[in-house]
């Protein structure tokens, strides 16, 4: 086939694996963590996926990372997996349900514009208010019964959101290793980080996961980590950064869906409109960037 015709493919391909596969794995987590021991399934996912990574772009002839990247990629990795999505793990393990999770998630671009501030980034009108809309979009989320039900929950997933976006912009102006090979050095820092984290936090494995705990942790290892990310990495080099980064008003639909259909999952009025309003707000984000291009 001409790539002509390959290069759409591969574009939609890429989109699904990026919408669907990121949206699906707050319910995977879900699943995974009545099993596993949040952490310690965290720890694991990423270790496995980082080492699978590293070790394939090894043998294409990727150069390993130099010791400052090395550092560079262990900080950003303790942001984004270990704090990051190792909160949105141990938040949905004591209760926090897989949708409303990633709609908190959602708020990534509202913390990722504040936190460029401090980078000497000045953001327009349409970007405060899609930041003040956001803010009420969180108010909106925390008046539900899913978060006032764990409070804990609800500080562990906005903190996990911080992190992730702080993480984002603070990559930036790092050494990080080119390509592929800096997701493969986050993941693996990243991932032992929550291992150490899970041993002192005194997590134990009191049986053997089920069938449905080990296709959880296989599925975030290769579709949700390794496929997923080569997927964003793929669109960051052929789309503008506003199409590559719409995931974020994405996911929460998709695993708000997933969690309805799949774990009977209640969503309130007030999460409704608080999706609502969120959505609303990345989209304000967004249209910035779409301008500029």
């Amino acid at each position: 086939m001409p790539p002509s015709r390959r290069f759409p493919l591969v574009l939609i391909g890429a989109f699904l694996a990026l919408y669907l596969v990121w949206g699906s794995t707050y319910l995977v987590i879900r699943i995974g963590v009545e099993s596993w021991p949040p952490l310690l399934m965290a720890g694991i996912r990423f270790v496995i996926a980082g080492t699978l990574l590293y070790g394939f772009l090894r043998w294409r002839g990727v150069p390993a990372p130099t010791w400052p990247q090395w550092k560079a990629a262990g900080m950003i990795g303790v942001l984004l997996l270990s704090c990051g999505n190792g909160g949105v793990t141990v938040a949905e393990h004591i209760g926090v349900a897989s949708g409303v999770a990633a709609l908190a998630v959602a708020t990534v671009p509202l913390f990722t514009l504040l936190f460029g501030l401090f980078w000497g980034h000045r953001n327009t009108r349409l970007e405060w208010a899609g930041i003040v809309l956001g803010l009420v979009g969180i108010a909106l989320l925390n008046l539900g019964s899913n978060l006032q039900s764990s409070p804990l929950g609800a500080a562990m997933i906005l903190f996990a959101a911080a992190s992730w976006a702080f993480g984002s912009i603070w990559s930036k102006h790092l050494p990080l290793p080119q390509g592929p090979m800096a997701s493969a050095a986050e993941m693996l820092v990243g991932g032992v980080a929550l291992l150490i984290g899970s041993g002192l936090s005194g997590e134990r494995m009191v049986q053997m996961p089920t069938a449905a705990g080990w296709g959880a942790l296989a599925y975030l290892v290769f579709f949700g980590s390794i496929l997923a990310f080569s997927a964003y990495g793929y669109l960051l080099k052929n789309v503008r950064p506003a199409a590559a980064t719409s995931y974020a008003y994405v996911n929460p639909a998709v695993a708000v869906l997933l969690g309805i259909v799949f774990a009977g999952e209640q969503i309130g009025v007030a999460e409704c409109l608080a999706m609502a309003v969120i959505i609303g707000a990345v989209v304000l984000i967004g249209l910035p960037q779409w301008r500029k291009q």
